[in-house]
């Protein structure tokens, strides 16, 4: 194995105010992380749901006048929100605010309760909203590159038009999910970045399952970069140090009652993420909650990345 691991931040977008979520967003760019991400909820999906949360675009915009370096997007954008074509041109706009580091993250979304609430289109289950996804991304994809493209059968567009083009020659697509009959293919025809999470064996089988697709549709599964979503995490040099920063978490996240995925040491997390190195996950996107601990974001990129890329080197 050989390259660089590249690390993201998904910061969490609940229970926040502007300013500490600005000033994380600021931070993960100082500290040369590589990527910063935002949910796409409306609603709190930790803790008491009806409590305050940001809009996850407008967050995206806010940090592009605060960030340099990082790519941003949305870790992922939900299909049912907002019409596809809208969708590319607000990424488009937002290629353009922060000098070209948009990324389109997309699925196909879950959480009954905020579609509800706000009286989006939920669809009749899992797999319609899939399909919804597979048309959208197709679209988004063809306005993305200019070539104007037609809905099928969920979106009317009609040789659509994107003008000003993204400034990236090729802005990406990130796909989230796993499931095997629909969202792989989906990602197989037209993502750059696909984004899912699970063990190590889990995530073995699910990349045969995407090869398996691209061998159908015809495309170099190597050409899609893959990324894994560890989850929450609070690093410090005792696991006991850590614990107590977990109950901050829990009291700024009014009613949650879990735990982050990983309250562990830098040593212990780079043990833990190795295995996936080998399967092909070389970017980590690791969950930030509020109160947006800097001592862990500093930990991730001074001790855990510089770890991590001389296991894969070795």
């Amino acid at each position: 194995m050989s390259g660089r691991v590249k690390l993201g931040v998904l910061a969490w977008t609940q229970y926040a105010d502007w300013p500490s979520l600005r000033d994380a967003g600021a931070a993960v760019d100082e500290l040369g992380f590589d990527s910063l991400w935002a949910w796409d909820h409306v609603y709190p999906i930790f803790g008491d749901p009806e409590g305050p949360i940001f809009e996850g675009y407008m967050t995206l915009a806010g940090w592009a006048g605060v960030t340099e370096h990082v790519s941003l997007g949305l870790l992922v954008g939900a299909i049912p929100f907002r019409h596809p074509a809208l969708v590319a041109k607000m990424v488009t706009t937002l290629d353009h605010i922060s000098g070209g580091r948009a990324v389109l993250g997309i699925g196909g979304a879950w959480f009954q309760r905020e579609h509800q609430a706000f009286g989006f289109d939920f669809g009749s289950g899992v797999g319609e909203r899939l399909d919804w996804l597979d048309e959208g991304v197709m679209i988004m994809r063809g306005m993305l590159d200019g070539t104007r493209p037609n809905g099928r059968e969920r979106y009317a567009t009609h040789d659509v038009v994107n003008e000003p083009r993204p400034l990236q020659k090729h802005l990406r697509i990130l796909v989230g999910g796993g499931g095997e009959k629909k969202t792989l293919r989906t990602v197989a025809r037209y993502a750059d970045m696909w984004n899912v999470g699970g063990s190590v064996e889990t995530l073995r089988h699910k990349d045969e399952v995407l090869r398996r697709w691209c061998a159908e549709v015809g495309r170099d599964p190597d050409e899609i970069e893959r990324t894994l979503l560890p989850g929450a995490v609070v690093v410090r040099r005792s696991t006991e140090e850590a614990r107590r920063v977990v109950g901050e978490i829990q009291r700024v996240n009014r009613g949650w009652k879990d735990e982050p995925q990983w309250i562990c040491t830098p040593d212990e997390l780079v043990e833990a993420m190795t295995p996936y190195l080998g399967v092909g996950f070389r970017n980590l996107l690791f969950d930030l909650p509020a109160p947006y601990d800097r001592a862990t974001l500093e930990l991730l990129a001074s001790e855990v990345r510089p770890q991590l890329e001389t296991r894969l080197g070795a």
